[in-house]
């Protein structure tokens, strides 16, 4: 009975969407879900408990479950070409469409099947926004995301270990030179100068800290909140013999004192909170030297006319907030500019950078998938069909969505002349100001 059900609601749906997939039943029986279905091509359900829990909660949460705990897989398609079908064909086919004619009796033994197995072991139950929780969960909720394994990022990131957009000064470049790039891109946008203070507020696994220091020759200090990143840090810090010239620490940025001639926050503000940016912002000018530079680089989400619309959780942010990255936070750059004037700053420049991040996420999820046997090994299947999940998600996000994201050079305003050149060409010359 669930057999003969299952087939007659995918039927509905061959008929109404034409998707070139098929269905592959729990057991083993292909259900084309289109009339032209390459071969070799389809989404594999475990169980009949599985489909019955999707549409008794037909959720984007309910399926990511499904997904993470393998109760549904993918079959001679990725995810970022499954994700993308599902955009084209929602943009093309309402909910009206589907339900018209739907073979509702159809769905009695599917609703009354089993209920699948879909615990996610890795998840923050409560996760709440990063205004409402104390500042000692803040290390817990980044440990969460940044702590699974250095092993593990070692998989699909550079050999630099840059967690953040790489820059593409064309899309045929690798990820490693894009890496390089954006690295080089951060420090002539401060434009760092040998003698320099230089401070990186999540300075991640070092690699800005170690690059601007080695090829701009300033005295770099990082903070971080992730134990796993800071011992990585101090490793290469040492191999590179950087020591009298780069120190990092485990350290709430809130905490620091003294003066820096140049500052970079780097995939760090989405962790703040929007009603705590007057203060991270404030905190961040009173560290900056008179006349110094600070570049925030960080994602963003398309601004709506509606500000309440604008702060309702989607489907999607409960599902960043509860499986990736609690307590995380995007605003619109318009809000952010507005703050960071409001702070004491001077905006000069704001770069958006979107197409280089969906390039990136995407070449994340390619060299994770590649490495699967490798990763599972390392952090167990659940964790890293979750990753491979987010990856995907976050580069269609920013190749055809809401994400955005920017570098926004400001300084400190003190009045008189800002302590930048007339134009941006230095900021594009071929040899790095240290080299």
């Amino acid at each position: 009975r669930e057999l003969v059900a299952a087939r007659r609601v995918l039927g509905h749906v061959a008929a109404v969407a034409d998707l070139p997939l098929a269905v592959r039943l729990w057991d083993g029986s292909l259900a084309p879900l289109g009339r032209d279905v390459p071969d070799g091509r389809w989404i594999a359900i475990a169980s009949p408990g599985a489909l019955g829990a999707l549409l008794r909660r037909p959720s984007l949460d309910t399926l990511f479950r499904l997904y993470v705990t393998g109760a549904v897989e993918l079959h001679g398609i990725d995810l970022p070409a499954c994700m993308a079908l599902a955009r084209e064909r929602k943009k093309q086919l309402g909910l009206r469409t589907l339900r018209k004619g739907f073979p509702w009796p159809a769905l009695v033994p599917l609703l009354l099947a089993r209920e699948a197995p879909m615990a996610v072991a890795q998840a923050v139950d409560g996760a709440v926004p990063a205004e409402q929780r104390r500042r000692r969960g803040d290390r817990q909720l980044i440990q969460f995301h940044y702590d699974a394994s250095n092993a593990f990022y070692a998989l699909f990131l550079d050999p630099e270990m840059v967690y953040s957009c790489a820059y593409f000064t064309d899309w045929e470049k690798s990820l490693e030179e894009a890496q390089r790039a954006k690295l080089d891109l951060v420090c002539r946008k401060l434009r760092l100068r040998p003698g320099e203070a230089f401070l990186d507020i999540g300075c991640g696994w070092g690699a800005l800290v170690c690059h601007a220091a080695r090829n701009y020759g300033v005295r770099a200090y990082g903070v971080t909140l992730s134990q796993a990143q800071l011992d990585l840090a101090r490793e290469r810090i040492a191999r590179l013999g950087l020591a009298d010239r780069v120190t990092v620490e485990l350290r709430d940025f809130r905490d620091l004192d003294g003066t820096y001639d140049k500052i970079a926050s780097v995939g760090m503000y989405e962790h703040v909170g929007i009603a705590n940016y007057g203060a991270y912002f404030g905190k961040i000018r009173r560290l900056l030297a008179d006349h110094g530079v600070f570049l925030n680089h960080g994602i963003t989400r398309r601004a709506k006319r509606d500000e309440g619309r604008f702060h309702r959780s989607s489907p999607s942010r409960k599902i960043i907030l509860r499986y990736i990255f609690p307590g995380a936070e995007l605003d619109h750059i318009g809000h952010t500019v507005q703050v960071m004037e409001l702070a004491g700053f001077e905006v000069h420049d704001v770069e958006g950078l979107r197409f280089h991040y969906a390039r990136t996420t995407r070449l994340w999820h390619d060299r994770l998938l590649a490495a699967r046997d490798t990763a599972v090994a390392e952090v167990g299947p659940e964790r890293f069909r979750m990753w491979l999940a987010y990856l995907a998600g976050v580069s269609g996000a920013f190749a055809d969505g809401p994400l955005r994201i920017y570098q926004t050079v400001a300084t400190k305003q003190t009045g008189g002349p800002a302590p930048l050149p007339p134009s941006r060409a230095d900021i594009y010359r071929s040899v790095p100001a240290g080299g």
